[in-house]
């Protein structure tokens, strides 16, 4: 797979696994919406909650990962990315991936203290895809 078909496939997903890593040095995963924004060269931002668990282990520990797949009758397409992870809380940056149903989940708006967006970064990846697998780096 090329990186264009990589970013082409990765854009057209509505899910993301991202996984982070606990005190005890334990992965975790989570099932999350997909990125709201894409940059080129493994950027990904995701909207989630300042409070949750995962939130907490990124500003302990920003190594993190992102898994996007896609299950098919007969293929089976899987893209898991490795990088950090980054905590954002500034204005323009919650501003630039907030969406107007938001407000359901932080009623105070984009500068809800509880709204914070996830910077993905990616270094590296592995892919799998139709009995192929192969390495890539951004």
């Amino acid at each position: 797979m090329t990186l264009q078909a990589i970013e082409d496939f990765i854009s057209k997903q509505k899910t993301a696994f991202i996984g982070s890593m606990d005190a005890e040095g334990f992965p975790n995963i989570k099932a999350m919406f997909a990125p709201r924004r894409i940059e080129a060269g493994g950027i990904y931002y995701f909207s989630t909650n300042k409070s949750s668990l995962r939130t907490g282990q990124y500003l302990e520990n920003p190594k993190a990962s992102v898994y996007f797949y896609q299950r098919g009758r007969f293929k089976y397409t899987g893209i898991m990315l490795v990088g950090t992870m980054e905590v954002l809380e500034d204005h323009d940056s919650k501003a630039s991936i907030w969406q107007p149903g938001d407000t359901m989940y932080y009623p105070a708006g984009i500068d809800d203290p509880d709204y914070c967006v996830l910077k993905f970064t990616a270094v590296r990846g592995r892919y799998y895809q139709s009995l192929t697998k192969g390495d890539f780096t951004f």
